[in-house]
């Protein structure tokens, strides 16, 4: 890539996105196209690097997990750039966590979203982030260069993923029926350092299992949200 062509002034931005789901880019393209936009969609980072030199983008959507390069290194790359190095590029993954934050504030990525999410609020936040106001509405201002959304997301999410709530601590009932032994005899039985290991190990397969749940729905819900933008694209398209 020697040079990027400059885009002529009142002509549409650019924004590209990058999935390599082929319905979620058609319903992207949907999405954005009541709005003042061109949207390049792409499926991996090579073919949307070989139309930047043509179609220069003002704004980059990439999915995190892609089958040959991932999108922090698409993002790397954009940010490197000498003459792409200020294009906003907004990162998509299933799980946001403090891993995932840590590194796309790493790669410099201007917004980190959560999947699965609503094309609208995805334009929103676009045209939020390139100061394109809503039909009526007074253009809003600038932020100062040293701050982006992804560094208030990053300080927040830091600070949430570092401090997991605890899980409860186990809690023992015995049988009415059972005596239950003195301090003294227990103490006989089980070493402390024993009785607090196997507390400890109690925890941990609660937290475990709490964890397994979680994915558990975080499964089912990115499903039902694919099969809702499947049919939501069968209907457009039997509209059109």
């Amino acid at each position: 890539m020697n040079g990027v062509t400059l885009r002529e002034p009142g002509s549409k931005l650019n924004v590209y996105f990058i999935d390599d789901s082929a319905t979620m880019r058609e319903v992207v393209k949907i999405a954005f196209r009541r709005e003042d936009f061109n949207v390049v969609a792409c499926s991996d980072m090579a073919s949307a690097v070989a139309q930047f030199e043509q179609t220069p983008p003002d704004a980059v959507i990439s999915d995190v997990i892609m089958p040959d390069k991932d999108g922090y290194q698409l993002c790397e790359y954009i940010k490197q750039h000498p003459l792409l190095g200020a294009t906003p590029v907004f990162l998509m993954s299933g799980v946001v966590n403090k891993e995932v934050a840590e590194r796309a504030h790493q790669v410099k990525a201007d917004e980190l979203i959560r999947k699965p999410f609503h094309p609208q609020d995805l334009v929103a936040r676009v045209k939020k982030l390139l100061n394109r106001p809503e039909p009526g509405q007074a253009p809003p201002p600038s932020e100062p260069a040293t701050v982006s959304p992804l560094s208030r997301f990053f300080e927040g999410a830091a600070e949430t993923f570092s401090k997991p709530s605890p899980p409860p601590a186990p809690v023992h009932t015995a049988p009415r029926a059972m005596p239950q032994p003195s301090a003294p005899a227990v103490a006989a039985r089980v070493p402390a350092s024993n009785a607090l290991e196997l507390q400890k190990l109690r925890m941990e397969v609660k937290r475990l299992e709490s964890l397994i749940k979680k994915l558990q729905t975080d499964l089912a819900s990115e499903r039902e949200y694919c099969a809702t933008l499947e049919s939501q694209l069968k209907t457009v398209s039997t509209a059109d």
